[in-house]
Parts: C-alpha cells; sequence; structure tokens
C-alpha cells in the first residue's frame, strides 16, 4: 500500500546517520593534547604536529557543524522533541564543566584557607607576588561582563524580530570577546610568577587557563552562530544552537566572576 514508506518518518525523533566527524574530531583533539605535551618539553617538530592538529580540529569541526546546521535548517530533522534532548544534553555539558571547574577552586581554597610550612604559612607563599586585580583584570571584568550584555541584548533583537539588532549584538559580544582573549594573554606576558611556582602559580593558570580555552571555544560558538543569523538560518521559535552559545557564553561569564573574586581579589 505504501510503495515508498522507507522514505517517510512517521515520528517526531531524529534518526541519526551515520557520520565520521565525531571520531575524527576525538582522534584530533587527543593529537591536540599530546602534541601540546610535547611542545612545552621542547620536542623537535611539537610545534608542527601542534599546528597539523589545530587545523585539523577546526576543519573537522566546520564539517561537522554543516552537517548538524543542514540537519535542522534544510532538512526539519530538529523537531521540538528533538530540540528539547539536544537542550538537555547542552545543560548536562555545562553542569560537567562546572563541576570541572569546581575542583580547581577546591585545590586553591584548600590550599588558601590553610597554608602548610612548605607554603611558608602565608598566602599567596612567599616569593609569589600576586597580580594587582584592579589593573587587567578589571578590565577584563568589565569587557566580559559587557559581552554578556550584548549577547543578551541580541538574543532579545532576535525575539523581537529585530535582525540589525540581533546582528550588532554578536558583533560587540565577537569584539569583546577577542579583545578578553588578547588581554588575558598581555596579563600572561607580565606575570611575575609562572605555572611552576607552586600551588598558586598552578591553581592560577589552571583556572584561568582553561578560562581562556572556554572563551576561545564559546567565541568559534559564537561566531558560527554569527553566520547562521547572517544567512537567515534563525527563527523566532527555532534557534537552538544561538540559545545554545549563549548558555555557555553566561557560564564562562559566571566562571569569571569567581575566578576575579577568589584568585585575584580574595587571593591575593
Amino acid at each position: 500500500m505504501f510503495p515508498f514508506r522507507k522514505n517517510f518518518q512517521f515520528h517526531a525523533f531524529h534518526e541519526l546517520v551515520h557520520s565520521n566527524w565525531p571520531i575524527f574530531t576525538s582522534i584530533s583533539l587527543l593529537n591536540l593534547v599530546l602534541s601540546t605535551i610535547l611542545y612545552l618539553h621542547i620536542f623537535f617538530i611539537a610545534k608542527y604536529l601542534l599546528y597539523i592538529s589545530i587545523i585539523l580540529v577546526l576543519l573537522f569541526m566546520f564539517y561537522w557543524f554543516k552537517d548538524i546546521t543542514i540537519e535542522g535548517t534544510f532538512l526539519g530533522s530538529h523537531t521540538l522533541i528533538v530540540q528539547r534532548g539536544i537542550f538537555l544534553g547542552i545543560n548536562l555539558f555545562i553542569i560537567s564543566e562546572f563541576l570541572f571547574f569546581l575542583s580547581i577552586f577546591w585545590a586553591f581554597f584548600h590550599s588558601a584557607l590553610s597554608p602548610n610550612i612548605e607554603l611558608g604559612l602565608l598566602w599567596p607563599p612567599i616569593g609569589v607576588l600576586s597580580i594587582d586585580p584592579f589593573e587587567l583584570p578589571l578590565l577584563n571584568t568589565v569587557a566580559l561582563l559587557s559581552s554578556g550584555f550584548t549577547l543578551t541584548l541580541s538574543h532579545f533583537s532576535l525575539l523581537k524580530g529585530f535582525r540589525l539588532g540581533t546582528l550588532l549584538g554578536l558583533i560587540f559580544t565577537l569584539i569583546l570577546s577577542v579583545l578578553f582573549t588578547y588581554l588575558q594573554g598581555v596579563e600572561y606576558t607580565v606575570s611575575s610568577f609562572t605555572f611552576t611556582d607552586g600551588i598558586f602559580g598552578s591553581c592560577f593558570y589552571m583556572g584561568t587557563g582553561f578560562h581562556g580555552i572556554h572563551v576561545l571555544i564559546g567565541t568559534l560558538f559564537l561566531f558560527v552562530g554569527f553566520l547562521r543569523c547572517l544567512f537567515y538560518h534563525f527563527t523566532l521559535n527555532h534557534h537552538l544552537g544561538f540559545e545554545s552559545s549563549i548558555y555557555y557564553w553566561h557560564f564562562v561569564d559566571i566562571v569569571w566572576i569567581f575566578l576575579y573574586i577568589s584568585m585575584y581579589f580574595w587571593g591575593s
């Protein structure tokens, strides 16, 4: 009766097709980590391996994003039920990231609240000159929190159907995110202590460094959202990719507030 039944979908769920991008991306990320470790240990060809790994990660992510965009925008595979599942996955991912940063804060406060004899019973330890929280860190805080404000305005404009406001808000958000990354790099170059300067240096660079990586990922996430918005991929009721980037970016903002208060202001 239905000779073409196999071409129809009689349910609201998304049947995933075979994709090689997840495994390719995972392998390239593993190579990125290994090449970074080799580069830090001054391995003679590690620099070239690092460049190749970065290019492969970006390339595989591009094709993966492209396939998901086609599924959700042009094929209509992301129904309301599928969107709820993806939204739940994003929330669980953010919770896992929160727990990761919680472990860094735990290590920091464990030593800061009760410094042992090896630290000289002082915090910061003897010989470590902490960064003034009212210089570059304060400027970084203003830039990052301002980016969260402009991103919220962009989202509000999208909900109201104001396309120009959506694009301008995203542009200002991207500019502020790049400014934050640049200032963070400047801060690292002028810092008087390094990662190897005891528990203070380890916790500081682990916390701020991984936060910086999350800022880079979030910037890429928002840039993809900007391109999709530019090509009219989002509607008032269907912009889950953009909403996911917003939630991720606000998570980055919140983590930075805790980093600034604990490691820059109170910890110094």
